[in-house]
């Protein structure tokens, strides 16, 4: 993702004309009376309240007035939106029937008007006939579970339905499950020859089915609803509830504010999964993997809530909050019996830094006519910053651009001499970050260009002269490197900077500016919400939680300083490597609501460097050696077989062939893995044999330290506008 900080005269601008409206309408939507809720017998009947009808109406009006598209909220769009609606909650049409979609029919129009008026009781009727649906067919599986299955016919399952169209009755819908049975009990009969057994697994897998559906809260079918609205207007314009939220904008920051330790959901109780090595959970010296928790009281003297069978999202709200707050857990120790004593646990939250999803290095050695050459690879996970930290004036925020240039520093120390940024799977995040990163390879200049909705160009620029790094450099993307990892591996290409490796990247060009809704809507209104959703039972959102949630509002499109737009097309590397992500599937080219590719004027810009003249050299000698690796061979066929497992749409439910399928692809992975270890100077395994831990198999990363590697022996050759690079 890639995104503006809201604080352009613009925005503010338009808050202000907003204010006004906002009070007006939202106090509207807490008092008109809404159409009356369609009951559905069989579902959890779930239903929308005030603060969901209020957000629904003004995102929509926001969206209509301010997003980049100017999209008229119309029929054609309420189609668009209804249509993505339904796939979403039954995308291989294994649950509602035909009878229910033409039933919807009425509805397929109705959504733009739903949606200005801030109705969202055709939405929550379409799920709760969607969740009836699911009920029943789970309650039906747990009843054929003791069925006697001939596992010897030869019949299949089609597991994926997507392009088929609606089942068309019930009995068709039966027979399909009682398939689906059939085939996760013969998945279980494979695997062990214990019916017993089996049956009561699969039993207490279609029972957490049942028990996981009935925890949902209409923030889910809200938010479902949201994406469907949003992403049918375009890709990356997009609403998070309170929750949702808050998990954004700590992964944006890769810092969290509460106990550190990783929760999961297991067999009802909030589970304690691991601990952030010297975070509050951690140094307390109390907690555990595998600890349950069973009750959370906030303060010292705080009355516990008991969060057995809780939903993960509602119980994290409760746990995570505040720096300096203190929390108390009733806990449950790993290993005892549910009737077991609880021990009561006091930790004080602190920030948490997610160390994991920081930007981090590896040093990799290769053979240059016998001498040995260093090579710096800097894995750069996002380009992320932490806007608390740095407006707190925390000495030691974490951003990409820091992060980065202490890396930098390090690997100077360590004399490596070539770099490599990996910025795979980067799928963006701050502009400003990808200007500053921008800036540690370049003396000054132009970045990116960007045009809002008024069709201004602005242009941003690195304004700092100083480099800290001018050697031999290289960017490795692929498909789902996006956003501002674009930006800067643009940028980088068009000065001239850098070799860029890997494949076409993922084509988003369009800026996002973060709205905080409660700080749109009135907070008298806010007050209003409250005592109207309050008394439900349900934990109340605290921390960094907010009440309306969040919405990140397209409002420009970004354009190279050549002028050409990322948007759709990407970057093309210098030097391509095969994709094992189809590109016919993932990326800006494949969504429907994109919008398209322009050009506007270039920047005024100086090149940094010309690597016209190298880049044949290195592709020459890359593909000369591929000619005859085995290990670019296997890639090629990891390739194939993505693609002959990717169009595969159905399975045997014969016993006999789909063992001897099971053995022959477990073999062949276990052959092409040994291959691809000999291939890489690794000794092959056992049958049974662990694989040793931090083993590097990733080829196209090895390769890019050598296309590197013969950078640096051919540099002199490269005709460059600035000295020859010499490093540090």
């Amino acid at each position: 993702m890639f995104y503006f900080n809201p604080r352009l005269k613009t925005v503010k601008d338009m808050f202000k004309k907003l204010y006004f409206v906002l009070v007006l309408s939202a106090a509207v939507a807490c008092h008109a009376a809404p159409s009356k809720p369609i009951r559905v017998d069989g579902s959890n009947d779930l239903q929308p309240d005030a603060r969901q009808n209020l957000v629904c109406k003004e995102v929509a009006s926001l969206i209509s007035k301010y997003n980049y598209k100017k999209v008229d909220l119309n029929d054609s769009l309420s189609a668009i939106i209804y249509d993505r609606y339904l796939k979403k909650i039954d995308p291989d049409h294994n649950y509602l029937l035909a009878s229910d979609v033409k039933a919807f029919a009425n509805f397929k129009y109705q959504l733009d008007d739903d949606l200005k008026a801030g109705n969202l009781n055709d939405v929550f009727y379409i799920f709760n006939v969607f969740q009836k649906r699911y009920l029943d067919l789970i309650k039906y599986s747990l009843a054929h579970i003791n069925d006697n299955f001939d596992y010897s016919k030869d019949e299949t399952f089609t597991y994926d339905r997507e392009d088929l169209p609606f089942v068309a009755t019930q009995k068709d819908m039966d027979e399909l499950w009682i398939k689906r049975v059939k085939y996760d009990l013969l998945n279980l009969k494979i695997a062990s020859p214990d019916m017993v057994k089996n049956k009561e697994t699969l039993k207490k897998r279609y029972e957490s089915l049942l028990s996981q559906s009935n925890k949902l809260s209409n923030q889910e079918v809200f938010q479902t609803f949201m994406d469907a609205f949003t992403e049918a207007v375009d890709p990356h314009t997009n609403y998070f509830n309170p929750f949702n939220a808050a998990q954004f904008n700590m992964e944006m920051s890769r810092s969290l504010e509460g106990i550190g330790a990783t929760l999961t959901f297991e067999n009802e109780y909030v589970t304690i999964s691991t601990l952030v090595p010297g975070g509050p959970a951690d140094k307390s010296h109390q907690l555990s993997p595998k600890d349950r928790i069973v009750g959370v009281a906030q303060g010292k003297d705080g009355e516990f809530q008991n969060i057995v069978g809780w939903r993960l999202d509602n119980a994290i709200a409760l746990i995570r909050g505040p720096k300096g707050t203190t929390v108390k857990l009733q806990i449950l120790p790993a290993g005892s019996s549910a009737g077991g004593k609880l021990k009561i646990v006091e930790i004080v939250r602190d920030k948490i830094v997610i160390q994991d999803e920081l930007a981090k290095k590896e040093i990799r050695t290769y053979n240059s006519n016998g001498k040995t050459v260093k090579i710096g690879i800097i894995d750069i996970p996002a380009f992320y910053v932490d806007n608390n930290g740095m407006q707190a004036g925390d000495a030691n925020y974490h951003s990409t651009t820091r992060d980065v240039s202490r890396i930098l520093d390090t690997l100077r120390n360590e004399h490596v001499d070539g770099i490599v940024l990996d910025l795979r799977e980067d799928g963006g995040g701050s502009l400003a970050e990808a200007i500053s990163l921008t800036g540690l390879f370049i003396k000054e200049g132009p970045v990116v260009q960007v045009k809002d909705t008024r069709d201004k160009i602005e242009v941003d620029s690195d304004d700092d002269p100083s480099i800290a790094y001018s050697g031999p450099l290289a960017v490795l993307v692929d498909r789902f490197s996006a956003s501002a990892s674009e930006i800067f591996t643009g940028a980088l290409q068009d000065y001239g900077r850098a070799v860029v490796l890997g494949t076409q990247t993922y084509g988003k060009g369009s800026v996002q500016t973060e709205i905080d809704l409660d700080k749109v809507i009135d907070p008298s209104l806010a007050d209003m919400i409250s005592k109207v959703t309050g008394g439900s039972g349900k934990p109340r959102a605290n921390g960094s939680e907010s009440t309306f949630g969040q919405l990140n509002l397209t409002i420009a499109k970004f354009y190279r300083i050549t002028g050409n737009s990322t948007q759709r097309h990407g970057v093309t590397p210098d030097i391509t490597f095969p994709s094992v992500i189809p590109l016919d599937k993932y990326g800006e080219d494949t969504e429907p609501s994109a919008m398209p590719f322009d050009v506007i004027p270039k920047s005024d810009y100086t090149k940094a460097g010309d690597l016209s003249p190298i880049i044949p050299q290195l592709k020459t000698l890359h593909d000369q050696r591929m000619a005859t690796s085995d290990s670019y061979k296997y890639l090629l066929q990891d390739v194939a077989d993505f693609k002959t497992h990717d169009a595969e749409r159905s399975i045997t439910l014969n016993e006999a062939q789909l063992k001897k399928q099971r053995d022959d692809d477990d073999q062949k992975t276990f052959d092409r893995d040994n291959l691809q270890r000999v291939a890489l100077g690794l000794k092959p395994l056992k049958k049974g044999e662990v694989k040793p831990k931090n083993e590097d198999l990733d080829f196209v990363k090895i390769e890019a330290g050598q296309i590197m590697t013969d950078y640096i022996n051919i540099n002199k050759n490269v005709t460059q506008t600035m000295p020859a690079a010499k490093g540090f």
